[in-house]
């Protein structure tokens, strides 16, 4: 058995202000950091074998606090990132239903195979849709779980990396409404045993005394 402990970031100003971040490399603001460090003192009585980062800084930043107290360095691999949302990215959640009405309802009713208005600023960023988001993510947490086989590896990412481990561990389909919370700096952890995910912990925020914004929950990512 693999233990892994996937972990969503600390807070961002956008975040905070519910601005749609994707594949946007936004740093850590000040409450983020603390979330950080609060998540690497609570984890720092346990022995990882490795810290796996996605390479958005919000994620590299989270995971260096871990890494710094685990004594041990960060491997970093891009495709944990945050699902690419194309032109969404960068705008406010209430801007979006405005700016690409029809988009946006296609986006709210889970179409697996439905993509996004390209980015106005950068053509090549198309978005993926959710089919392609969920594969990629699972392809490399399978990845990391077979290569690390029987050890505790820690997976700093988002919270759409998160929900794809959730709904694969829970069998639930690509369509179905999100049923879970997905905290900032939160510990969650899966075992992976002969090709199965399964889920052990979810949601532990217990480190972190103030709470945790969920940016995730009342919209995504």
């Amino acid at each position: 058995m693999t233990e892994i402990i996937l972990i969503r970031h600390g807070e961002t100003a956008w975040n905070a202000i519910r601005k749609l971040q994707g594949h946007l490399d936004i740093p850590l603001n000040a409450e983020g950091t603390r979330q950080a460090k609060a998540l690497a003192s609570a984890l720092q009585t346990e022995k990882l074998d490795a810290i796996i980062s996605s390479d958005l800084q919000r994620a590299v930043q989270t995971a260096g606090e871990i890494a710094r107290l685990q004594g041990i360095s960060t491997r970093i691999d891009a495709d944990l990132r945050e699902r690419c949302f194309g032109g969404f990215e960068g705008l406010l959640y209430s801007d979006l239903p405005l700016r690409f009405p029809q988009a946006y309802a296609t986006w709210r009713s889970r179409d697996p195979d439905a993509n996004f208005p390209p980015s106005e600023t950068d053509a090549g960023n198309i978005g993926e849709s959710i089919r392609q988001f969920h594969q990629r993510c699972m392809t490399t947490i399978e990845h990391y779980a077979r290569q690390f086989e029987g050890k505790k590896i820690a997976l700093v990412a988002h919270g759409g990396v998160l929900e794809c481990a959730y709904r694969a561990a829970k069998n639930l389909p690509l369509n179905a409404e999100r049923e879970i919370t997905i905290y900032n700096a939160s510990i969650n952890r899966f075992s992976f045993t002969a090709g199965e995910i399964k889920l052990m912990q979810w949601g532990n925020i217990a480190h972190l005394d103030t709470g945790a914004k969920d940016e995730i929950n009342q919209s995504t990512t």
